[in-house]
């Protein structure tokens, strides 16, 4: 990455350069900023090229194309401008560095990193090629690794290069050593050429070397080797080696298609295969990385620099220095006046409770656009969080203590039948102070449980003034003052859901003696247990409505060996503890991997053999079943006789009929969450971090929300005006927006490197929140 030389221009359309990040025989990459923060890489066609109509005929259509790659291991376009007098395109920047300088600096990457960036990769590959794009130069340098996955850059860009006059007889478009066998000898390229590309870069980032030559070699003997010799496989892990050998074969008809790749790598889904993908040497760069986008501003333009659509001369020109702030502009975070607040939060007749000044914010506060000190952009409060939660990244500026209740000491008694997902909740019973537009409130209470002793995936439940926190040992805490209420060792599962009804949890029993276990919340006392029946062994809980709860079985009398049983579903009555029906499963099913979801008069659960299935909950009889694509690993959303489901389109299906009503296109972005439904809107995170609200009869889009400071939202809760969203555990916290307009109001993290997705639920006027084994309390303003 260089500093903007004087032949460089300081804005392309509405984006501010930042630094130079590199050329190639196209034009020039830029680091830019748009307007509302966004980091983006903007790459500008050289002078000659734009001149050349029918170059940019064919750059254009090659932008056409490439908008329609939105797979989440890409950096999509967000922009571009065939038309402009050079004319330029922008994709997402990714705050990651590339393949090439993380093997530079840690050597070879060990056997289940390379593992999940082949699944990865190859997912990219799918999305690029199903948009009818060859990439052509898949190299190290164009895979960047970030916290969350690698992604592939520059897809299609190449093409229109190959296309132009720039490509002539016996001149080969690529990169020696990572192109393909038929690329390298002029002949036509196909999807498969990307695949033997692949399995180069793959072998690189095993070995930490190139497999046809290392960088002394020349063009002509990488192009030989290539063509005409066999890689260098020496030290690629052994469960490795098939997949590369494959596709480095020579035929391009015998290589694997990006799809079998991904199946093969990533059987349990995309998500499982890059869990704590990365080793922490390798984290600790990209957090390094990050940490340098972030100071990054807009060096002051020097004298006689071309305006931003004049055509450069892109020639040598003197290094500029870096560009240092305005002279005259405040610390970050100093108010105008330079006088800090008083805090917020004074209970009525009390004295204010103490108030560090704007330098000093207190940990979670996060100032997003109020009036005063300019809020640092989007991409710079994301760049630390991206490093695990480092804590600099957290406190941008702040003001006041903690956020202290005014008058009321009732607590909403309001049971939450589907907790963490929850209905919408009103503000009731306390008063509290709303805080100044963009500062997160303070939290109430905090309380640190033991390490691995919570569930953190399960949503929480509130109910009779306690909250219910899944894990061993159960504890319920005192929603006003966090303190523990009761406790109960041994009767909670591992990952076990907090179904409630009628003031009592149900739980499948702790000793793993295959029954169906009511508790009493208030007290934690069992309040009865229940059978299937004699062969019948209870696994796990899956779903409730008003009359009984759903569970998984299996089904001892019935075994096609000693360790494959049939399973079944059942409905237990939560009011009498009675078998409502039974009903087995296909065999094949397992009966520990069901989400489920009741709404009227049908189940709805996916399961681990990706089908989505419904069943009358009055008989237990499947309506029907399909398969949903290759995730499972969510808790199906039905609302309006509709069920969703999450992926690169959202889609809503006819709960009773299994047809499809409508499908949303993300328009360019990465696809879509699980999402939640409140009253007629569907609130939804896309793989870019934006927050959609969707007419839920229509599927039309009413708002989009790409302000964020974390991650996307996982889940979400409403509360009169505010939307509330728990995000996800890499660069996570809690988000309040504007129901009607999606507006964002404050962001809060705790930053503490816990790695596990946050949880939120409702108590009257109280937020309750997990992160991980953190547990807090704040108001719902």
């Amino acid at each position: 990455m260089d500093t903007l030389q004087a032949d460089d221009p300081r804005e392309l359309g509405p984006y501010r350069l930042l630094r130079r990040l590199g050329a190639g025989g196209m034009g020039r990459v830029y680091l830019a900023r748009s307007p509302g923060g966004r980091t983006v890489a903007v790459k500008v066609v050289r002078p000659d090229l734009a001149a050349d109509g029918d170059f940019r005929a064919r750059f254009r259509h090659e932008v056409e194309i490439a908008r329609a790659v939105s797979g989440r291991f890409t950096a999509p376009v967000v922009d571009a401008d065939p038309d402009a007098p050079l004319p330029w395109l922008a994709t997402s920047y990714v705050l990651g560095p590339d393949l090439t300088d993380v093997v530079a600096a840690h050597g070879a990457l060990p056997e289940r990193t390379v593992r999940a960036l082949a699944a990865g990769l190859g997912a990219a590959l799918q999305d690029i090629h199903a948009a009818g794009l060859i990439h052509r130069d898949l190299k190290p340098s164009n895979v960047l690794l970030a916290a969350d996955g690698p992604r592939l850059i520059d897809f299609g860009i190449a093409r229109a290069v190959d296309g132009s006059r720039m490509t002539q007889t016996g001149v080969v478009v690529g990169s020696p050593g990572y192109m393909s066998p038929e690329q390298a000898t002029g002949k036509d390229v196909g999807t498969a050429g990307d695949v033997f590309s692949l399995g180069s870069v793959l072998a690189f980032a095993a070995t930490g070397r190139g497999v046809f030559g290392d960088g002394t070699a020349s063009h002509a003997s990488l192009l030989y080797q290539i063509v005409h010799g066999e890689a260098d496989l020496t030290g690629v892990p052994p469960s490795l080696l098939g997949l590369i050998r494959a596709c480095l074969m020579k035929d391009p008809a015998r290589r694997p298609a990006p799809a079998e790749i991904v199946t093969a790598l990533a059987g349990q889904g995309i998500d499982a295969a890059l869990h704590d993908w990365l080793p922490s040497a390798v984290a600790s760069t990209i957090a390094t990385h990050a940490a340098g986008i972030l100071d990054l501003e807009a060096p002051d333009a020097p004298a006689n620099v071309p305006p931003a659509q004049a055509a450069p001369a892109f020639g040598p020109a003197p290094t500029m220095p870096v560009g240092t702030p305005p002279a005259g502009t405040a610390p970050l975070g100093t108010p105008p006046g330079g006088t800090p607040p008083a805090g917020y939060g004074t209970p009525p007749g009390g004295t204010s409770a103490p108030s560090p000044g704007y330098g000093a914010p207190l940990p979670g506060t996060v100032r997003v656009g109020a009036g005063g000190a300019p809020a640092p952009d989007r991409s710079r409060r994301r760049a630390l969080g991206l490093a695990f939660g480092a804590a600099a990244a957290v406190a941008v500026a702040g003001v006041g203590g903690g956020w202290l209740f005014a008058s009321g000491d009732g607590v909403s008694d309001d049971a939450t039948d589907a907790p963490g997902k929850g209905g919408s909740a009103e503000p009731a019973d306390e008063t509290f102070t709303t805080p100044p537009a963009g500062v997160a409130p303070q939290p109430l209470w905090h309380k640190s449980a033991k390490e691995d002793s919570t569930s953190p995936r399960v949503p929480l439940l509130t109910h009779a003034g306690l909250l219910l926190v899944s894990g061993d040992p159960l504890v319920a805490y005192d929603v006003r003052t966090g303190k523990a209420r009761w406790t109960k060792a041994g009767i909670c599962r591992p990952g076990a859901r907090l179904l409630f009804h009628g003031g009592k949890v149900f739980l499948a029993d702790g000793d793993y003696e295959g029954a169906l276990v009511a508790y009493d919340v208030k007290t934690g006392e069992e309040a009865w247990r229940s059978r299937l029946g004699k062969q019948l062994s209870v696994e796990d809980t899956i779903a409730i409505d008003g009359k009984n709860v759903y569970v998984t079985a299996t089904d001892h009398g019935q075994s096609k060996s000693a360790t494959k049983y049939r399973t079944a579903v059942a409905a237990v009555s939560h009011t009498t503890g009675k078998t409502a029906w039974v009903q087995h499963r296909d065999w094949g099913t397992k009966d520990y991997d069901v989400q489920g979801t009741a709404s009227g008069k049908y189940l709805v659960y996916a399961d681990s053999n990706l089908n989505l299935t419904v069943r009358d909950t009055a008989t237990g009889g499947q309506v029907w079943t399909k398969k949903i694509g290759d995730e499972w690993s969510w808790q199906p959303t039905v609302a309006n006789g509709l069920v969703f489901l999450p992926g690169d389109e959202l889609k809503a299906v006819d709960v009773e009929k299994g047809r499809t009503v409508w499908t949303l296109d993300p328009a360019g972005r990465r696809g879509f969450d699980n999402p939640t439904v409140f009253d007629g809107v569907l609130y939804v995170s896309d793989h870019d971090d934006g927050v959609w609200a969707v007419n839920v009869k229509t599927g039309k889009r009413t708002w989009l929300c790409d302000e964020l400071d974390v991650d996307g939202p996982e889940s979400f809760l409403r509360a009169g005006s505010t939307l509330y969203g728990a995000t996800g555990s890499v660069d996570g916290g809690i988000v309040a927006l504007e129901t009607k307009t999606g507006k964002l109001r404050w962001t809060y993290t705790d930053s503490k490197t816990v790695g596990e997705p946050w949880q939120i639920t409702l108590a009257g006027n109280r937020l309750l929140a997990t992160h991980g084994h953190e547990i807090y309390a704040l108001p719902a303003v």
